[in-house]
């Protein structure tokens, strides 16, 4: 039976993690609104130096090779920013996570003590139901220990073939500008 204090408990440790866990949401808000401030401050002012190069241009040939020399940066810069974006993502994705895994352990232990003390507690001739209940409650710990090992495979994976993406495009796009040369 549960007492008030608790109940009281239990719900001061759940407005606790809410808090948390919105503070990291606007915290993660605020580095992707300063990514994204000092990307476009960057860019205002390349625009404006490319401008200016740009106005001093002579021949055709001389604008051709100011487009293919500024081409290699904007890729590479283009995939600096998505990987930042991505760290960003990533890293509050895995606190969510982390807040996540702790409360199902802590509520998969408050639930194996009460099946315990349940079972203490049951009238003669209950074993085999009580029995039942324990090997359900341990199959469906397995399978969300399960669930959450494969998440954890597949954000790594996709991690990998982030990196693998970002990695190929900034390599295409150095061959490309090279070759244009």
């Amino acid at each position: 039976m549960l007492t008030v204090e608790q109940i009281m408990a239990a719900h001061k440790a759940n407005l606790e993690t809410l808090f948390g866990l919105t503070n990291k949401a606007f915290e993660s808000v605020e580095k992707v609104v300063e990514l994204n401030l000092a990307t476009s401050k960057t860019a205002l002012n390349e625009v404006a130096g490319h401008t200016q190069t740009l106005l001093s241009v002579k021949d055709a040939q001389e604008l051709l090779a100011l487009q293919s020399s500024l081409l290699q940066p904007l890729a590479e810069k283009a995939a600096a920013y998505s990987r930042h974006l991505y760290d960003i993502a990533s890293t509050t994705q895995a606190e969510f996570s982390k807040v996540a895994e702790s409360q199902t352990a802590e509520a998969q232990q408050k639930f194996a003590n009460f099946v315990d003390s349940t079972s203490k507690n049951a009238p003669a001739g209950t074993e085999t139901a009580v029995a039942i209940l324990k090997s359900s409650v341990a199959a469906t710990n397995n399978a969300l220990e399960s669930v959450q090992k494969v998440i954890k495979q597949a954000t790594e994976m996709a991690e990998a073939n982030f990196n693998a993406v970002s990695s190929t495009a900034t390599q295409t796009t150095k061959a490309a500008t090279t070759r244009k040369r």
